[in-house]
C-alpha cells in the first residue's frame, strides 16, 4: 500500500489506485476543497508536491492548470495513489469562505483519464 504524507497531518497508508482527493479527506482528515465534485472543472483541489509527484498527468489536469495559469501545483482529483507521495494541502475549506467542500468525488477519475507525460 502506498504511503501518503501530508504536511501538518502525518503519514497514512492508502489503497493503491485511490484518488488523492479522497485519500486527503478520508485517510488524512484534510478539509480538502473539491467545488466541482472532482471533475476537473475548477482548481479548488490543488496540492503542492514535496516528493513522489507522478510523472504522468491527465490531459484534463494539464489543460485546466494551463487555462488558469497555475504552476507548481497539481489537481488532487486527477491523481491516483500508485506510489508514496508527500504533499502540502494548499486548498482547504478552512478560511475559504465556502459553506462546504463541494459534492463528494466519485471513486473513479472524471473525465475519463487520458494520461500524458508531465512536461
Amino acid at each position: 500500500m502506498p504511503k501518503l504524507t501530508v504536511d501538518g497531518y502525518g503519514t497514512f497508508e492508502v489503497a493503491k489506485g485511490k484518488r488523492l482527493v479522497l485519500a486527503l479527506e478520508e485517510e488524512a482528515g484534510v478539509d480538502q476543497l473539491y467545488a466541482c465534485g472532482g471533475n476537473c472543472r475548477c482548481t479548488t483541489c490543488r496540492v503542492e508536491f514535496v516528493a513522489g509527484e507522478p510523472q504522468q498527468i491527465t490531459q484534463a489536469d494539464k489543460d485546466k492548470l494551463a487555462e488558469k495559469g497555475l504552476t507548481g501545483v497539481r489537481l488532487s482529483c486527477q491523481i491516483q495513489l500508485n506510489n508514496d507521495m508527500h504533499v502540502r494541502a494548499v486548498s482547504r475549506l478552512e478560511g475559504s469562505g465556502r459553506a462546504d467542500a463541494g459534492s463528494k468525488p466519485d471513486a473513479a477519475i472524471h473525465p475519463d483519464p487520458v494520461w500524458v507525460a508531465k512536461a
